[in-house]
This record gives structure tokens, C-alpha cells and sequence, in this order.
């Protein structure tokens, strides 16, 4: 009879290939994120190729003379672009509002060129969708808090919403009185718009010209309060991470267990650990609310990364037990801690028994199924059959070469 597999959908096929290739070509240093870089900026520069041609600096120079129109039209292919270009620089450093702005933009670049009638608009869509697929596969590679990251962001969306706002003025020139009729005034009109100090020595006088500097208020306040957050965020969130990853300085990592994930059987293992004497790590997902946990040593990070189990001294540890609520991350934690330190001793939570086989081709060290124990005890019981601590123990903790008896 055949083996079941331990994975079980295409996804999950890819992804273990995924890190096998990652760590053959050292992928954790460029990839996904260099790649993915260079497909966000190309795919900017051909949207701002598609809408300015060769032309955009001597137009430019135009609108600094008051002599160039624009076509409002071409001004979403501006900000879409525009955007790319710039946030293409901010994925090189995995952050995650880089990727969260890459996904929008893809978004609307795709939505944008499915508009157009011509070949290379639908090219363009279909590139746009390609570069989407590929970003949100990636997803979980992008799980940085980035100061210089966000304070990019932060001058992008400020960037662009200043340009429509000073095209925008400079288009609806005449709607206003008195008239805007170049660059600089339309620029000094955003500018006290967008920070709804509203002189009034500029006044719409159309009803197009009303609703746009309604527009430009509504914008002004939304990406202010983003990008002031998109800034403070991370260094909030990097404070945190210091008291929440801070360990004793007389304490080294070294012989200690290494309990993943926040489920109660992992919180009841590392508190019966402890009071044991025996020095534990937590490696959880996100990071405990304050109070919470005190004088703990806790990793934040992703369990399944060899980087984050590095941080927690798995290479160092006496064992690492991965109890996840996943069965399949549990899995995904041992071939990672394999990977990383192949001689460390690994425990494996089962929380579902059809998962019990496919865990157990993880080949962990031992395997704990205390939920697959309920239910069979419970039958015991109820038909009066003999329940002893032996056939306890078999079937709470099993070997991972070993199955259960008859």
C-alpha cells in the first residue's frame, strides 16, 4: 500500500520545493524580494513609457512655463507609475507596507490597462496580474517593519497626492478666481489645500472646482494620518520587539527547550517545563500582549523560517517542540529545525489523527497526540475495557517510527 504523502496540495508541494531550491541558491539573502523588484519597477516604468513617451522632462519644462495642459487622463498612469517606481526601492527590504502598496498598485495598474483597447494595454494588464500572483505568493517573505521603508511610503503618497492636486488646479485653472495659469501657483494652491490652512486668496468658483478641492482636503487628511502612522508604526512596533525579545545577559540560550506556538498544550508544556528548572524559549507568531508572559524569553517571528528558530537557539537547544495549532506547520517546523540542525532532538503535536501518518514522515523524534487519545479513551471506558498506563503513554507519545497497537 502506499504511503499517504505529508503534502497534500499543489501549494504546499511548491512551497517545500520552494525552500529546498531557497536554500541551495541562498535565496535568503535576494529572493523573493530582489526579483519582485525589478518586475514592480519595470512594470512602472512601462505604464509612465505608455503614457509620457520620451517627452516627459520637455513637458515638464512646459508646465513650469505655464504653457503645458495636461491630459487628466494621463495623470492615473502618472500616479500608478510613479508609485511602482518608487515602492519598487522599498521591497528590497521585505517590508511589509511595501508589499501591501505593491499588491494595490498591481491592483489598479491591471484594472487601469484592462481600459484600453490597444494590444500592449492588454499586455500590460496581463503583467500586472502576473506581478499580483507572484506577490502574494510571496506574501510571507515580507514581514519587516521598515523605518526607511515606510518613511518612503510616506513621501510617495505624499508625492503623488501633491501632483494631483497641482495638475489638477492647474487644469481647472480657469474654475478659479483668480485664474491659476502656472505651475507654481497651482503647487502653492495644493500645498494650502492639502494642509487645510485655505488662505482664500484662491477660490473655486465651479462646482467642478469645489468638488475637487473637497477632494484634495478628504486626500490630504487620509494620507497624513497614514503615512504619520506608516512611520511611527515601526518604530512602536521595533521597541516592542527589544522588550519582548530582551533576554537576561547572563543567559545563553544552550541546552534550553524550545516550545513553538500558542496553543494551551504549548503553554501548559513551557509552564510545567519551567517549573521544572529547565530554561525555555517561546517562538510565537506575534507578539504578547504587554503583561502578558512576564519575564519570559520569547521569539516573534515565523516558526517554519530558519532565521527565526536561529534567533530562539534551536541549533543550541535540548528540543524543539512544535505545537502549533497547523498540523501541517508542525510538520513544516521539524523539516526546518532538520534543516538548521539536523542532530537536535524535535516533539511533533498532532491535533487531528488523519494527520498522524503524514506528521510522522517529518520524521520528528517523537510525536504528541494527546487529542487523538480522548476519544479512544472515551470508548474504553464506556465498553469497560482495561485502560493502563502503558497503552496511555503509547498513545500520548508516539515514536515517529512506531504505530500504535491493536
Amino acid at each position: 500500500m502506499k504511503p499517504p504523502r505529508l503534502i497534500t496540495s499543489p501549494l504546499q508541494r511548491l512551497r517545500l520545493r520552494g525552500q529546498r531550491l531557497d536554500k541551495a541558491l541562498g535565496g535568503r539573502y535576494w529572493f523573493p524580494h530582489a526579483p519582485l523588484a525589478l518586475m514592480l519597477g519595470l512594470a512602472g516604468l512601462w505604464i509612465l513609457q505608455s503614457a509620457f513617451g520620451l517627452h516627459w522632462s520637455a513637458d515638464l519644462r512646459s508646465a513650469a512655463a505655464g504653457q503645458f495642459h495636461p491630459d487628466v487622463r494621463a495623470l492615473p498612469s502618472l500616479f500608478i507609475g510613479g508609485g511602482m517606481t518608487v515602492m519598487a526601492v522599498a521591497l528590497l527590504w521585505r517590508s511589509r507596507i511595501a508589499w501591501l502598496a505593491a499588491v494595490l498598485l498591481s491592483v489598479v495598474a491591471a484594472l487601469n490597462a484592462a481600459l484600453g483597447a490597444q494590444a500592449a494595454a492588454r499586455m500590460l494588464a496581463a503583467y500586472a496580474l502576473v506581478l499580483l500572483a507572484c506577490l502574494i505568493l510571496a506574501r510571507r517573505r515580507f514581514n519587516r517593519s521598515s523605518v526607511a521603508a515606510s518613511t518612503l511610503f510616506a513621501f510617495t503618497s505624499t508625492s503623488l497626492l501633491l501632483l494631483y492636486a497641482a495638475f489638477g488646479a492647474l487644469y481647472l485653472g480657469a474654475d478659479f478666481r483668480p485664474r491659476i495659469r502656472d505651475l507654481v501657483t497651482a503647487f502653492y494652491y495644493a500645498m494650502v489645500t492639502m494642509s487645510t490652512v485655505g488662505y482664500g486668496d484662491i477660490v473655486p468658483q465651479t462646482a467642478e472646482a469645489k468638488l475637487f478641492t473637497v477632494s484634495i482636503i478628504v486626500l490630504g487628511v487620509a494620507v497624513f494620518a497614514t503615512s504619520l502612522t506608516a512611520i511611527i508604526a515601526p518604530l512602536v512596533s521595533r521597541s516592542l520587539q527589544r522588550i519582548v525579545n530582551r533576554r537576561d545577559a547572563n543567559m545563553k540560550r544552550k541546552d534550553h527547550f524550545v516550545v513553538i506556538g500558542s496553543t494551551p498544550l504549548a503553554a501548559n508544556t513551557a509552564r510545567e517545563l519551567d517549573k521544572r528548572g529547565f530554561a525555555v524559549t517561546r517562538v510565537l507568531r506575534q507578539a504578547p500582549e504587554p503583561g502578558d508572559m512576564k519575564g519570559a524569553d520569547v521569539v516573534v517571528g515565523d516558526p517554519s523560517m530558519t532565521e527565526t528558530l536561529a534567533e530562539a537557539g534551536a541549533q543550541h537547544a535540548a528540543a524543539v517542540l512544535a505545537m502549533l495549532s497547523d498540523d501541517s506547520e508542525n510538520a513544516f517546523v521539524v523539516l526546518a529545525v532538520k534543516e538548521l540542525a539536523p542532530k537536535i532532538r524535535t516533539v511533533a503535536a498532532v491535533n487531528d489523527a488523519h494527520h498522524l501518518n503524514r506528521v510522522k514522515l517529518a520524521q520528528p523524534d517523537v510525536v504528541i497526540a494527546p487529542q487523538v487519545l480522548g476519544g479512544e479513551l472515551a470508548a474504553m471506558l464506556l465498553a469497560g475495557e482495561q485502560v493502563t498506563p502503558d497503552f496511555v503513554m503509547q498513545r500520548v507519545f508516539l515514536s515517529a517510527g512506531a504505530r500504535p497497537k491493536a
